[in-house]
């Protein structure tokens, strides 16, 4: 085992080659699978393997790869992945049962960073701070600042997808420094620990009278730093201009077409974004640095949240999430103890295996109240708190079911399975657009499981469907049922929450009808699937299965050749015989009622979506629409492959827009960009609702297979564009613009704005575009003071055109996050070590007592255990002035090293490491007090060589 050295400040000179490099079959299958076809250097587009994507990708694989060992070794189990896919990685870190796990949300939380990191240069490109333009640096940091305090508050509420997405910006800013600064064009290899060190001053920085570069007429001079300024060591970054030609006389260019500063001299560019012959040197360098950057801004988050809340941050979890959403009014008592029933059912079943929920949520709602959101990893707690529930109140009166469905759909990971009990339609109507805005933003599926109630006004009994239309609409445009069943039979009508809490479900084909047809349904069934169900929702029906050898078997026959069929209410569940299933189905349906007919399995095979559009500018790429696609252009998404080893023997063959209540299919053009992602681009989308279908071969196999989406989505002539450029503080206002258009001047707008936290707000209820065919709106929140730092504020902003139905939406996720202005760390200092090693490690263990001082006096939060394995034998408090707490820990001699992560009550974090290969002779403290020296050093740089080398060591283990 390598170990770090304690006392001497480290150079960043030299260490990039050691953390970067690794063990090249490690790094490089990595690099492989990352989000590819994206850009070159550090730009966004078109190909090269050096991008924001990969940077962030090779740094957070390889952090992940290091906690999840530190896991398994804490749990006392192997850490063996049997490949080198990330598919691989997340089998290998969970630990799980032998079983499918699917990969769709270990690769769609890795999306959502590499997003919103890309996004940087279309929605703040002409921002220097947040690209570390015009020597922005101190304004730089700050931006730095600011997010990883908001990342470490949402980590702590459990507020993830805001995390990853402030995560993502924050990303890109740091890696940004290293390339268009010139840190590596001064002889640094390693990261500028200063910049995400808001406790450490960045010094030495170019004035804006000093001049930097000389002149370089060509534009591809290897290297136009001045030589005094190389000499001095002063920091300058190049100067970009997207509108105006200005700048400071002598300064530094950031370079480019776009720049157009870059033809004023001193001419040419520093920017190593993008790899050219002139530059190849220096842009290796800021990529290996940003690298080690990006690992660096990883392992404090690390430190500050803990391995398990980090690892769900990177979305390390099994996929299945059970998300109940429970109407408590008095009619509701036998549907509470059913919902419980099941609950408990799948929490004591599951347990251990690989379909054992990441996460459970409760939402209750009555009348007038609804919520809070529950929501635990603890399946012991979710028991409690269901059994808690009292059907009390309630008359005849609708309830408020889409204002707790609203809760869960914000609270719930994005395609979670969320189920609604209730016997009562919904009184909160006016929220419709926001709860469908929400289901195709999530891309959630909601069921509804309707019972009949002994008051006759609410008994679906005695009501026509058109009463409970809303429910079936939105059921339908998520992909869910609507299941209507007596309270008797309730129980038969749950086996369906038992069907999807999987880790690795998948949708073969989902199709409606309103009204009702004759038709035959074909669908493609592999040799990946298992547990195959089919789902028909409708009354007044029949219908016939035929296998792909042509067998039969009618709705009439509920043990037939080809599967079992359970009719309960309105809902025909059909669980196929498990042989022979490979091949072509089809199934007809007769029936002059509305249905639908779906078709689940279970199989590692899959694939995730997100509709973009492409930006242009200085960086071009690719961005996530967060509403409906535009209408009238190229429809365009972006899909990812996953299988159980990982994408390399996956192909997309077909990829197409299918329409659901309807037979029109819009084929797309893929466009395979490497790593397991395709663009797929579609010229004319149908009429209507449509839905995605995926038709791929497993090439090692030559097997076939079909998947598709569940949500519906359709296009609009509206766009609404709003972008979040800061947290909101508890107790102020919070003013979002936005703008919308239809590219028609003189539109008017009806908006309508809401919140899922209740806050007081304002906004705009009309808006009419101007000469530029846009329109300007506001949307004003009020914060209450007592708002938890930390809390994820989903704000939803729907544009109609005004007397048509023509309207788009958008969803952002705001964060309320505390200013916080103390960063100073706790200390640790080791005090003393007992060690009674002998050769045989298991016979003894060794103490380490330890002081640890809040370096703020904000107050430690939390200690915990980030390497070894130890236990807390002793424990005690000084309050004299400082607050000291003495803390002595006990290893096993087989667990000779033991690292310390201190986290104050404003998230900074201090690390306390030993190891007893150490001489003892003279005991060393590790504090994250800087030595004197370059403002770069100091002891939290040697912290940052330790980890490095741990990585390493990780990895050379691993191999």
């Amino acid at each position: 085992m390598l170990k770090p050295v304690f006392n001497s400040a480290i150079s960043n000179k030299g260490t990039s080659a050691q953390a970067v490099k690794m063990s090249s079959a490690w790094t490089l299958a990595l690099l492989a699978l990352m989000l590819a076809g994206q850009s070159q250097g550090f730009v966004t587009i078109d190909g090269s393997i050096s991008t924001h994507t990969t940077i962030t990708a090779t740094a957070m694989l390889n952090k992940i790869t290091e906690v999840c060992k530190a896991v398994a070794e804490s749990e006392n189990r192997e850490f063996r992945p049997t490949g080198s896919s990330p598919e691989e990685l997340l089998t290998a870190c969970l630990g799980t049962a032998t079983g499918l796990v699917s990969a769709a949300k270990f690769r769609t939380a890795h999306n959502q960073i590499y997003m919103k990191n890309s996004m940087v240069d279309r929605d703040f490109a002409n921002s220097p701070p947040h690209h570390v333009n015009s020597e922005a640096f101190i304004q730089a940091r700050s931006l730095i600042a600011e997010g990883m305090t908001s990342v470490k508050a949402n980590i702590e509420m459990k507020n993830f997808q805001a995390a990853r997405e402030t995560l993502g910006r924050v990303c890109h800013t740091v890696q940004d420094f290293y390339s268009h600064s010139n840190w590596v064009e001064l002889g640094n290899t390693g990261p500028y620990t200063n910049l995400i060190r808001p406790d450490l001053p960045i010094g030495n920085l170019a004035d804006i009278d000093t001049a930097t570069c000389s002149d370089c007429s060509t534009g591809t001079c290897s290297n136009p730093i001045l030589p005094s300024i190389i000499n001095e060591k002063k920091l300058t970054s190049g100067y970009m201009g997207l509108f105006s030609a200005e700048k400071p006389k002598g300064k530094c260019s950031h370079g480019g077409a776009a720049d157009l500063t870059s033809t004023q001299v001193p001419r040419g560019g520093i920017s190593k974004d993008e790899r050219h012959p002139h530059n190849a040197v220096l842009h290796d360098k800021a990529v290996n640095a940003a690298i080690q950057a990006t690992l660096q801004l990883l392992e404090d988050i690390r430190g500050a949240s803990g391995n398990q809340d980090f690892l769900r941050l990177m979305g390390i979890a099994r996929s299945s999430v059970l998300s109940f959403v429970i109407d408590t009014t008095g009619s509701m008592s036998d549907d509470i103890a059913e919902a419980k029933r099941v609950a408990n059912n799948i929490i004591d079943t599951k347990k251990g295996t690989q379909d054992e929920p990441s996460e459970y949520i409760l939402v209750p709602f009555n009348d007038p109240a609804f919520g809070p959101l529950i929501r635990t990893t603890d399946p012991e707690k979710m028991k409690s708190e269901i059994s808690r529930l009292i059907a009390t109140g309630g008359g005849d009166e609708p309830e408020m079911c889409l204002s707790g469905l609203q809760l869960a759909l914000t609270g719930a990971p994005s395609s979670s399975n969320i189920y609604v009990f209730t016997d009562a339609t919904a009184k909160d109507e006016h929220l419709e657009p926001n709860i469908f805005a929400l289901i195709k933003s999530t891309k959630s599926t909601v069921s509804f499981l309707l019972t009949t109630t002994m008051r006759s006004t609410r008994s679906i009994a005695d009501t026509s469907r058109s009463a409970f239309r809303l429910y079936y609409d939105l059921a339908l445009a998520s992909g869910g049922e609507t299941i209507e069943v007596s309270k008797t039979n309730l129980p038969q009508a749950t086996d369906i929450i038992v069907d999807t809490s999987t880790s690795a479900l998948v949708t073969v084909v989902q199709r409606d009808r309103n009204p009702g047809t004759v038709e035959t349904f074909s669908f493609l069934l592999d040799d990946s699937l298992s547990n195959v169900t089919a789902y028909i929702t409708g009354t007044s029906l029949t219908f016939t299965l035929i296998s792909p050898s042509g067998l039969s078997q009618q709705y009439t026959n509920p043990n037939g050749p080809l599967g079992t069929i359970q009719t309960v209410g309105n809902l025909y569940r059909i669980r196929l015989n498990m042989v022979n299933i490979t091949g072509l189905w089809k199934i007809d349906i007769n029936s002059k009622e509305a249905y639908t007919l779906k078709v689940t399995g279970q199989s590692a095979t899959t694939f995730i979506y997100d509709f973009v559009e492409k930006f242009q500018g200085a960086h071009p790429g690719y961005a996530v629409i967060t509403g409906l696609p535009q209408a009238g252009m190229p429809t365009m998404l972006l899909l990812s492959l996953t299988g159980q080893n990982g994408p390399a023997n996956l192909k997309v063959r077909e990829a197409a827009l299918i329409q659901v209540s309807g037979s029109t299919v819009s084929d797309g053009k893929v466009e395979e960009m490497g790593g397991g992602d395709y663009l797929v681009t579609v010229n004319s989308v149908p009429s209507g609702e449509f839905v995605v279908l995926l038709k791929g071969e497993d090439i090692s196999t030559s097997s076939q297979f079909q998947r598709q989406s569940t949500t519906q989505m359709s296009v609009s002539k509206v766009s609404i564009n709003a972008v979040v450029d800061r947290n909101m503080e508890p107790g102020q206002n919070f003013k979002m613009h936005f703008t919308v258009s239809n590219n028609v001047t003189g539109t008017k707008f009806t908006i309508r704005a809401s919140n899922d936290r209740n806050f007081e707000m304002k906004s705009s209820s009309s808006i009419t575009s101007t000469g530029s065919g846009m329109a300007d709106g506001l949307v004003d929140i009020n914060v209450p003071a007592n708002t938890p730092s930390g809390t994820d504020v989903t704000l939803t902003i729907e544009a109609e055109v005004t007397g048509t139905t023509d309207s788009n939406f958008a969803v952002l996720r705001l964060s309320v996050v505390k200013n916080v202005t103390e960063f100073t760390p706790p200390t640790c200092e080791v005090i003393g070590v007992n060690n009674t090693c002998q050769t045989n490690c298991s016979w003894n263990s060794w103490d380490l007592t330890v002081n640890i001082t809040d370096g703020n006096g904000t107050g430690v939060d939390k200690i915990w255990i980030q390497q070894g394995s130890a236990d807390l034998i002793y424990s005690s408090t000084n309050s004299d002035g400082v607050k000291v707490y003495k803390n002595t820990y006990r290893s096993s001699c087989c667990s000779p090293n033991l690292q310390l992560s201190v986290t104050d009550k404003e998230g900074n974090v201090g690390t306390c490491f030993y190891s007893i290969r150490v001489p003892t002779a003279k005991i060393k403290a590790l504090t994250n007090t800087p030595n004197a020296g370059p403002p770069s050093l100091g002891l939290a740089t040697q912290l940052w060589a330790f980890l490095l080398i741990s990585v390493v060591s990780v990895v050379q283990d691993f191999l």
